[in-house]
């Protein structure tokens, strides 16, 4: 059982990753963020020097929110993060789960 559910958060949390690199695929092609604009786009960015620093920011930020607000709480589904954000558009399903 605590096998399945460990496989189970890994599989919601590398498709939620999956996801959002596809967009980033498509959309660093189109947004600059300032201060960036000399920085090529697709994975040469990360060797040229003020993306670089991006990249660093970006896994700080990211690891910094896996070991807090991100973590997996026992006490519910793999992959419930409930309405961290407060926006109250969580809602339960027929079965009394999120």
């Amino acid at each position: 059982e605590n096998g399945f559910r460990n496989l189970r958060a890994a599989e919601i949390k590398h498709g939620r990753v999956a996801m959002m690199a596809a967009l980033g695929g498509v959309v660093q092609h189109f947004v600059k963020f300032p201060s960036f604009e000399a920085v090529p786009t697709g994975l040469s960015a990360v060797s040229t020097a003020p993306g670089t620093y991006g990249f660093a920011a970006l896994f700080l930020a990211a690891g910094a929110l896996e070991l807090g607000p991100w973590s997996e709480n026992p006490s519910k589904e793999p992959g419930n993060f409930g309405d961290p954000v407060g926006l109250n558009q969580y809602t339960e399903g027929p079965s009394g789960k999120a």
